[in-house]
């Protein structure tokens, strides 16, 4: 059961990554680029760091909180720096697509 379970949240990860870059390879502008590996990384890479932790807590005596760690610093900045990195983009104004308005 235990297997199964770090499996399962690898599986998620690797797949909510794969679509994050994919998404980055195939919208059409900068604004909907940005959103694509924003939402992969937090749910991807997250993921597959909860899926570490679970298997070398139970491996090993003590609970793995480098990656609890990692976890919540990407939890935190992945949503600031998207953030910041639209307004930047509204800042010196880059344009929209005409089909996405």
């Amino acid at each position: 059961m235990f297997e199964s379970i770090v499996a399962i949240l690898i599986v998620v990860g690797a797949t909510f990554t794969l679509i994050g870059s994919i998404g980055l390879y195939k919208l059409p502008n900068f604004y909907m680029r940005l959103h694509g590996p924003t939402k992969a990384s937090t749910l991807g890479v997250g993921s597959i760091l909860i899926a570490s932790a679970v298997y070398f807590s139970f491996n090993t005596d003590a609970v793995s909180t480098h990656e609890i760690l990692i976890t919540a610093f990407l939890f935190i900045t992945a949503p600031v720096s998207a953030h910041l990195m639209a307004k930047a983009a509204l800042h010196i104004k880059i344009k929209d697509n005409d089909s996405t308005n």
